[in-house]
């Protein structure tokens, strides 16, 4: 291929990292039979994931109930699951609302996971209540730079690789202090989130306008939400960026069709990718690209 179609952030010949979002904290199994619960629950998902192209694996820890946790324990307890089912590099999410930084962070500097997301700002979610039918405007996801900067520290200080989520245009803006700060590290890794309402509308346009805004030597991926997920992976792959899918964002592997597992769900995605002529990204070639100390 033309080196000349090859830019900063747009890099057609790298190979596509594929993420697994495993169950996410909103959603049950009334919802979605395959999300996890128990540990060993997650490292069977994680290792259906890994062997249909994952490389990543994200993970929001549950208790065995099924119900959120932000306790060391039961993060410790998925980590020893999942890295005894398979070698794939493991993501703790760091995003919760109500959570004291400390709590939030303690999973992070006390297991050391590969990477961490870091949440790079606030916004306003609209949810749609399903008895009263309309949406309801009173949920604020809250992250100002008094909880990010605490945040991002104590990743560098723990050697855990940063992976910022940007729901709209001014949370990319977020990061520059941060790398004028010493705070980042290149290659800088970010997901873009789109399809939450609040957040970016999920259309292409809006994709590329995010990728030229980034800084140079960005590693990137698309998070597109619910029924939006598979547009704009298509897009993200044809843009030369990496892609998220798993039960956290989407159920669907097509309109109607609900996934047994995520494994279902990444096998798509894998596909898509080979579809336009890429690679899949393994675990080990991810590690060297973002320089990945940890599991």
């Amino acid at each position: 291929m033309a080196s000349f179609w090859i830019t900063e952030n747009h890099n057609y010949e790298r190979p596509c990292m594929i993420t697994c979002a495993l169950s996410g904290v909103v959603a049950n199994r009334d919802q979605c039979p395959g999300i996890p619960y128990k540990p060993e629950e997650y490292g069977a998902e994680a290792r259906r994931a890994y062997e249909a192209g994952a490389a990543v694996v994200h993970i929001h820890a549950r208790k065995p109930d099924g119900s959120p946790s932000y306790d060391v324990e039961d993060y410790r307890n998925i980590y020893d699951a999942v890295t005894a089912a398979c070698p794939v590099i493991i993501n703790f999410s760091t995003g919760a609302v109500g959570i004291p930084v400390e709590r939030k962070i303690a999973p992070v500097r006390d297991i050391k996971p590969a990477v961490a997301a870091l949440n790079m700002g606030s916004m306003n979610y609209a949810k749609y209540h399903e008895k009263k039918k309309s949406f309801v405007f009173d949920f604020v996801f809250a992250n100002p730079f008094a909880e990010i900067v605490p945040l991002v520290k104590a990743m560098q200080e723990s050697g855990v690789k940063p992976e910022m989520e940007c729901f709209d245009s001014g949370h990319i803006g977020n990061c520059f202090p941060l790398i004028d700060m010493g705070l980042l590290d290149p290659p800088y890794q970010f997901s873009l989130i789109m399809g939450v309402q609040g957040g970016m509308p999920p259309t292409a346009d809006n994709l590329c306008h995010q990728v030229r805004i980034l800084p140079p030597r960005s590693d990137w991926e698309v998070i597109g939400i619910s029924h939006d997920q598979w547009r704009m992976v298509a897009a993200a792959i044809a843009l030369g960026g990496n892609v998220r899918v798993g039960f956290e964002d989407n159920f669907y592997v097509s309109p109607g069709v609900m996934a047994g597992s995520n494994g279902e769900l990444v096998e798509k995605a894998a596909r898509m990718v080979r579809d336009q002529g890429r690679e899949v990204a393994t675990a080990e070639e991810c590690r060297d690209r973002l320089g990945l100390k940890h599991r």
